[in-house]
């Protein structure tokens, strides 16, 4: 068994997982607001879990960045922000044994390590994962190994300039890919549209009911033949998709894992954007690099970072 804990969301959230990657038992609490608080939430939230079991490791899967030598938070945005500074492992003295493994990366890296546990990416060694949703994170699986580079920050590939003058992101560059292809983006552009009197069933929709607006709600309205949405969706795909061939192009994976709440469009998203990716890397590659779907059903996080303390198992083994 191995016990998984997802920071950075709005709720603190743990689970037992066992070696297939199945949790056995999970709990959650509200977002801690403090330093003080989290180190009272987290330690009963993970006795909650582990109910006297014995876990082989721990595994955390937080925003931010992580020196995964000392499971130090060296970066963490938004209201979690208190967490800098903080080792992740010292949050669970008390609970599990004193020389128990404890393992902490980026929440992106844990997702991925969840797909090699258990997931798309098991027995591969090359892949690329995106995770589209509000922002757009990414890890790299390079030779069996998740590519965590100098300073622990590669694999941010939301942070790929796409567009030089493009809209400015909160990293403080312009026209990095998160800033063109995320939720954020695409609504933003339905919402501008509704917004400066452009007429179609979205936005008649949006300018009365204006809590409609979400990532999905654009993809319905495009698969019902809407002209804006449709639009919105096409630049936004080959941007997407312009950048994933860049990122062929250096990486060479097997395979491209693409997880978060945009990639549950499905077909949608997936046919148009392997079309886009396809006749960019032909001439170089000379083959079809498959864009699939994550194989962990789990959205919680926590088969993700459980699935940090299994890899790490198993390096001490070989």
């Amino acid at each position: 068994m191995y016990l998984g804990i997802d920071i950075g969301g709005t709720r603190l959230k743990a689970g037992l997982v066992d070696r297939t990657g199945r949790i056995e038992r999970m709990a959650a609490a509200a977002a801690p607001k403090s330093r003080e608080a989290l180190e009272q939430a987290l330690p009963a939230l993970a006795r909650q879990v582990l109910d006297g079991a014995a876990p082989a490791g721990a595994g955390f899967g937080c925003k931010g960045i992580v020196d995964t030598n000392t499971a130090e938070v060296r970066t963490m945005p938004g209201e979690w922000g208190f967490l800098v500074g903080v080792r992740l492992r010292e949050l669970l003295q008390g609970v599990v044994a004193p020389d128990l493994p404890v393992s902490a990366d980026n929440d992106a890296k844990a997702a991925l390590a969840g797909e090699v546990a258990w997931g798309a990416a098991r027995g591969r060694r090359d892949v690329l994962m995106l995770t589209l949703g509000t922002g757009i994170g990414g890890a790299i699986l390079a030779d069996g190994r998740i590519l965590r580079g100098a300073s622990g920050v590669a694999g941010h590939m939301g942070h790929v300039t796409v567009e030089p003058d493009g809209p400015l992101c909160i990293c403080g560059n312009r026209g990095c890919l998160e800033a063109v292809f995320s939720a954020r983006a695409i609504e933003a552009e339905a919402w501008t549209a509704t917004h400066q009197g452009c007429v179609s069933p979205m936005t008649n929709v949006l300018r009365t009911t204006p809590a409609a607006l979400d990532c999905r709600f654009i993809f319905d309205q495009a698969a019902r033949g809407d002209l804006i949405a449709q639009g919105i969706l096409e630049r936004r795909i080959k941007v997407l998709g312009a950048a994933i061939a860049g990122l062929l192009h250096v990486l060479d994976p097997e395979v491209v894992i693409l997880g978060g709440s945009i990639a549950e469009a499905g077909a949608a998203l997936f046919e148009p954007l392997q079309r886009e990716v396809d006749w960019r890397v032909e001439g170089l590659l000379k083959r079809s690099v498959s864009l699939l779907p994550n194989g962990v059903a789990d959205t919680s996080g926590v088969v993700g970072a459980a699935g940090l303390a299994y890899l790490a198992a198993f390096e001490r083994m070989v």
